[in-house]
């Protein structure tokens, strides 16, 4: 862990360092001052704050949190259900609500990008309810090598009690899974919310007749900076058996579920509702 020192603040402009939430929000309670905000009124990340003042397109690697405060846990609620469809976009033909597109990566605690990481969003509609008879405003996706995501869905609802939020779940490859929620600044209930965290908020700005949302999660892993050798074809020692839930699977493993032959495409930990042919993103069929 850095020592105090280490989060004096620097410009986005310097190489090598970024604005992490913590520092924002530590120099604005020391200060008594209100937290440093970009004129739509979000918390300032430092990617954000470096597109926002000089105008230029993110580098492929962002500046990150500065990686002694992983991102926060958060209780997951009544709401959530197992075997969320594989997508990016919870939207549909004819759905009602503020479309929202939200972006950002997710990085390891020493702010190396982790790929394959799994991230499984839900959320209220536009009227604030869950579906909870089929999938509606659910469904999960993986982090692409950079360690980036994107996630379209809207707005959601207001329900009595709780301010807006979006739930998700990120899970490292084989490591343990965080489960938390996102928050929208600017909003009312955010301080009647007991469950509200400022450490959760997104960067929101209005984009046309949307929102468009920002968010890094930094996972309390260490990512690897090394390169790694692609797995061999076949797998020089593939696993034995069958296919199994909490087992952690790299890709290139081969197993067999129901009469057949799969070969892993991800690394991932299984979990009840992933069999290999319920989930065409981490198995594929044949040997």
């Amino acid at each position: 862990m850095t020592s105090d020192t280490s989060d004096t603040p620097t410009t986005p402009d310097e190489p090598g360092h970024g604005i992490s939430r913590k520092t924002l929000l530590r120099a604005a309670v020391a200060a008594g001052a209100a937290v440093p905000l970009l004129a739509t009124g979000s918390i300032a990340l430092a990617r954000d704050t470096a597109r926002s003042s000089a105008g230029r397109t993110l580098p492929p690697t962002p500046f990150c949190d500065d990686g002694d405060d992983p991102t926060p846990d958060q209780m997951e609620g009544p709401y959530f259900k197992p075997n969320s469809p594989l997508r990016t976009n919870l939207v549909t033909p004819g759905t009602a609500g503020t479309r929202l597109t939200v972006t950002g990566y997710v990085f390891g605690r020493n702010c190396v990008p982790l790929s394959g990481v799994l991230l499984d969003f839900w959320q209220a509609d536009n009227a604030g309810a869950y579906d909870m008879a089929g999938y509606a405003f659910r469904g999960h996706q993986f982090t692409d090598a950079t360690g980036a995501f994107t996630l379209r869905t809207i707005v959601p609802g207001l329900y009595p009690g709780r301010t807006r939020h979006i739930h998700v779940k990120a899970q490292a490859p084989g490591e343990p899974v965080l489960t938390t929620q996102l928050y929208f600044p600017g909003e009312p209930r955010n301080s009647t919310d007991a469950l509200f965290d400022p450490a959760l908020l997104m960067n929101v700005r209005d984009a046309g007749g949307g929102r468009e949302g920002s968010f890094d999660f930094v996972l309390n892993v260490d990512g690897d900076e090394g390169p790694t050798d692609p797995p061999t074809d076949p797998p020089t020692d593939p696993p034995g058996g069958t296919w199994t839930a909490g087992r952690s699977y790299a890709a290139g493993d081969r197993v067999t579920y129901g009469g057949g032959a799969y070969r892993c495409l991800q690394a991932h930990t299984s979990m009840t509702g992933w069999e290999p042919p319920n989930v065409p993103a981490l198995w594929r069929a044949g040997t």
